[in-house]
């Protein structure tokens, strides 16, 4: 890593995979990466927020989903870091990557509730898939965090 952003702090954030009735799960394509690159709602956490309000939040906030039940904190804590193209560019240039708690949610509503065009909208386009399919839609850089996220669901569900 480039000296000049190695001793820039890690984000606190979010991240949350949310099931439906299938077991399939939401992932949405950015808008500023629009290649077939696909994600889960993830974000950081505000100043004073506890990670579980911060989830239920950026989750809202990305996609209008209220109707979630918590199914479980995955435990500890996924870190990555920005590749070198877009150190200095994402976040203002604030952080070098993200230290994440995971939050695994069944989705309870209907898919008639799920609304990416939000008041900043941050997707193109949303889909259901299967969880073993997760690391084949990933930007390369998060795939680490993305298998890591996928074995710790495969053996809740």
């Amino acid at each position: 890593m480039d000296k000049k952003y190695s001793s820039l702090p890690l984000r606190s954030g979010v991240g949350i995979v949310v099931l439906n009735k299938e077991n399939k799960v939401f992932v949405a394509k950015r808008i500023d990466n629009p290649k077939d690159f696909w994600q889960m709602p993830q974000g950081g956490v505000n100043s004073g927020e506890d990670f579980l309000k911060a989830a239920y939040r950026e989750l809202e906030e990305e996609t209008s989903i209220k109707s979630v039940k918590l199914i479980k904190e995955l435990d500890g804590m996924i870190t990555y870091e920005l590749p070198k193209r877009l150190l200095g560019i994402i976040w203002k240039g604030k952080y070098r990557g993200q230290k994440q708690k995971w939050f695994l949610m069944r989705f309870t509503g209907e898919d008639k509730e799920i609304n990416i065009n939000t008041h900043h909208p941050e997707f193109l386009d949303w889909k259901w898939i299967e969880l073993d399919q997760l690391t084949k839609v990933v930007v390369e850089f998060k795939l680490h965090v993305y298998k890591e996220v996928q074995e710790k669901v495969q053996k809740l569900i």
